[in-house]
């Protein structure tokens, strides 16, 4: 009996996924355990594996086609079999999907009819010229921006690793895209000749937007795109010299007023600003290619002051001499000259990444919606420097001292399960499991990866965690599910120097503690004024779920743990 296959629910928070592609095709053998399709949910693209043996009878939605949880997806039963009473089931069930040209008889029964009320309004030749096309038998794949994060909808294409015309392979890294979280790689799945490219280098384009078409080389791809949406960037035939063209016709085609330099090469903009200042094109001599003028030409100018006409100057200098002495002779002032200077305001602008997007979105939520209170302790780190020295001289990795802070929020998290809860408006949830983020500075803003389970992790695990996900972080190939998850953070800029900071709470997180640097200062011990190293930290509360009190007794188990750090060994 034929059985529907439906679109499975692949993650937690996933409502509908995208048929990335298909590995298998109408007719194909497919046995349990098989991977039928690649499927692109909110979180990742993950393999989909067929749970029943038979025929793949039937496909319901397209490659790059997005559907709802627990729609018909595809039909699997005996070779030969008539599956239509299955799909007539499921479709009482689930939103209709996309039929394929083969498949459907219906859809063929009804064509006649709506042709006869098409010939009726308009002549044949007319319902002729326009034939529908069947898209897929057109040898090419459409190539979609995916979903790289839970929280992405648009990505910005940062570079594009090959151009149209380009032989590419499956497994090619097409172009670099911009998330609200990292730049990731994105990948055809497909082998062939690259014949479109859509959004151009710096522009975005929405989740499940068409960005790029791979195929068999000089396909006709015009069916595959949208009728609203212009081709944005090249296609094979078109894309040779068209921005030099324009160019060119910008910068020659100018219309000035005056005659005298309006055949000469110049730009707009220059044209414009020599006409403000009464500047003559012929005099300027073009720096760019060909002996173009451009604006800094113009604007570099000096007009040559021309000597005065003999006949002038010499009835200047008779005019001199005849003229009465009327003043009396003084004596020459000393002239002062004064250096000049002459500023020019300017600025630069870029527009906003993803991720600044991203950050200044979910930190703004954080601070006008969670009440935050801070409370700031001093900690005596003498014994953790000594500790750390001796842990050293025989641990495999070098541990650091955020490594110590790291796991000592963790023990003390164990003690205080408030500070290790999310407000989730009308409950609670009060975690039992310790996932810790850490805050990393990258160039384009703040990434946090999650150390999970770090109350059961030695200090030389989160030691090499933390390293691990640095590097990640800086060259941009932190995955999303590295950085999901997190019930506590810990921002430090201990290494900078900072002797004190409030760092705003990490939702859905209820606290987050800022840690500053050891500082080396007088200290009172066994009555007597001693140098010491002392580490100031700040916890920031959401006071809707963590009260002063609580905030105040974790951060008393957090110092006694690392004033004494043999503690966090037992």
């Amino acid at each position: 009996m034929a059985e529907v296959i439906k679109m499975p629910k692949m993650s937690d928070t996933m409502t509908e996924g995208v048929l990335a592609k298909w590995h298998k095709k109408v007719g194909d053998k497919v046995k349990s355990g098989d991977v039928l399709a690649e499927i692109e949910t909110d979180k990742a693209t993950m393999d989909f594996e067929a749970y029943s043996d038979g025929t793949l009878l039937y496909i319901g939605v397209e490659e790059g086609k997005a559907v709802p949880i627990d729609a018909m997806i595809a039909v699997i039963g005996a070779e030969g079999e008539d599956y239509h009473a299955a799909l007539d089931a499921s479709a009482a069930e689930a939103p209709k999907a996309e039929v394929a040209a083969d498949s459907s008889s219906s859809t063929k029964e009804a064509a006649p009819a709506k042709e006869k009320v098409t010939e009726d309004k308009k002549p044949k030749e007319a319902v002729e010229a326009k034939p529908k096309v069947d898209k897929s038998s057109i040898p090419a794949t459409v190539i979609r921006m995916p979903a790289l994060s839970d929280t992405m909808t648009e990505g910005v294409i940062n570079k594009w690793n090959f151009k149209v015309g380009d032989t590419v392979k499956s497994d090619d890294s097409l172009a670099d895209v911009e998330t609200d979280k990292a730049t990731m790689e994105v990948v055809g799945y497909e082998a062939g000749t690259l014949l479109y490219i859509g959004p151009k280098e710096g522009e975005a384009a929405k989740v499940n937007g068409i960005i790029a078409i791979v195929g068999k080389a000089g396909t006709d791809i015009t069916p595959l795109l949208d009728e609203d949406e212009a081709p944005a960037a090249e296609v094979a035939a078109e894309s040779s010299g068209s921005t030099e063209e324009a160019e060119t016709a910008s910068d020659t085609t100018s219309v000035e007023s005056t005659e005298d330099d309006s055949r000469i090469k110049a730009s707009p903009l220059a044209r414009k600003i020599a006409n403000e200042k009464g500047i003559n094109l012929r005099d300027i001599k073009g720096s760019a290619e060909g002996g173009r003028i451009i604006k800094k030409d113009v604007e570099e100018y000096v007009p040559v002051v021309k000597a005065p006409a003999p006949a002038v100057a010499a009835a200047e200098s008779s005019s001199k001499e005849t003229a009465p002495a009327t003043a009396p002779a003084t004596t020459p002032q000393p002239v002062i000259t004064l250096p000049t200077f002459t500023g020019e305001e300017k600025f630069t602008e870029k527009p906003v990444s993803q991720m600044r997007k991203a950050i200044s979105r979910r930190l703004s939520e954080s601070l006008f919606t969670a009440p935050h209170f801070y409370v700031t302790m001093s900690i005596d780190m003498d014994e953790s420097i000594k500790a750390r020295t001796r842990i050293n001289e025989v641990a495999p990795v070098k541990i650091s001292f955020n490594d110590f802070v790291l796991k000592a929020c963790a023990v003390a998290l164990k003690q205080h399960p408030a500070v290790n809860s999310s407000f989730l408006g009308d409950k609670i949830r009060f975690n039992e499991h310790i996932h810790i983020g850490v805050a990393v500075a990258v160039d384009e803003g703040l990434l946090v990866p999650v150390i999970k389970f770090a109350d059961g992790k030695s200090l030389s695990r989160i030691s090499v965690e933390v390293k691990d996900f640095a590097q990640k972080a800086k060259a941009k190939k932190l995955q999303p599910p590295e950085m999901e998850g997190s019930t506590f953070t810990i921002s430090n800029l201990g290494m900078f120097g900072v002797d004190e900071f409030t760092a705003i709470i990490n939702t859905p997180n209820a606290c987050i503690l800022a840690v500053s640097g050891i500082q080396q200062v007088p200290v009172v011990k066994n009555g007597a004024v001693v140098p010491g190293n002392v580490m100031k930290v700040t916890l920031s509360c959401d006071h809707r779920v963590v009260d002063g009190a609580t905030g105040a007794a974790f951060l008393q188990t957090l110092k006694s743990l690392l004033e004494e750090p043999v503690r966090l060994l037992i």
